[in-house]
């Protein structure tokens, strides 16, 4: 292997490794989420904990961006991919938050939305594993990634249309609401792992 051949490789492994802790420490976080649902109280130093690991990988790779000459691939796509990453998180967070602080009880709506999220977060880690060595491998799995996020789509509009139907006072009228800021936050959680998807579909086309 050639001196400049290695150079780039080094500058590979670097990114694609922040890359991907990235993107575990967001599966973590997801679990978090999904067994927390429950108890969200109880979980929510956990899930903050892990949210600023995450936060953490991204810092670094917003600082290495800015001190490296080669990368793997478009530095655009990188500081793309890493931000919906992060954003995954960040409303994984949230909707904790909201569930404690509103008391928003967890239902079959949430446990199958977050549960659809968290199987989109195991697919984008199995599309940066594979990113490197086998650039169309990981594209199939953005696109699983993608057809988990149609599901979640789905599934929150049958959720909101769903309570609709049930206030028969204000006071019910406020706890649907509630709820409705809860499911809206686990749907945004899906759309930024579509969007995360999207990014991993332009890298790919660029690599094959």
């Amino acid at each position: 292997m050639g001196i400049s051949a290695l150079f780039k490789r080094n500058k590979e492994d670097k990114f694609v490794s922040l890359l991907l802790r990235q993107c575990e420490a967001t599966v973590e976080g997801v679990k978090i989420l999904e067994t927390g649902l429950t108890r969200p109280h109880a979980t929510l130093e956990q899930m903050r904990a892990k949210e600023y690991e995450a936060d953490e990988f991204r810092r670094i790779i917003i600082d290495e961006l800015h001190n490296t000459f080669i990368t793997p691939f478009d530095r655009e796509d990188i500081f793309n991919l890493s931000l919906h990453i992060d954003e995954m998180i960040d409303y994984a967070l949230t909707t904790l938050e909201e569930m404690d602080l509103l008391k928003v009880d967890s239902d079959d709506y949430l446990k199958t939305m977050v549960s659809l999220v968290r199987q989109e977060a195991e697919e984008l880690t199995m599309a940066m594993h594979r990113l490197s060595a086998n650039p169309r491998v990981a594209g199939d799995h953005a696109r699983r990634a993608k057809k988990l996020e149609s599901e979640v789509d789905h599934l929150y509009r049958v959720a909101v249309a769903d309570l609709f139907t049930k206030p028969k006072d204000f006071k019910e009228l406020m706890a649907m609401h509630r709820r409705r800021e809860v499911y809206r936050h686990v749907s945004n959680m899906s759309d930024r792992a579509d969007a995360a998807a999207n990014v991993f579909g332009m890298v790919v086309m660029k690599l094959t």
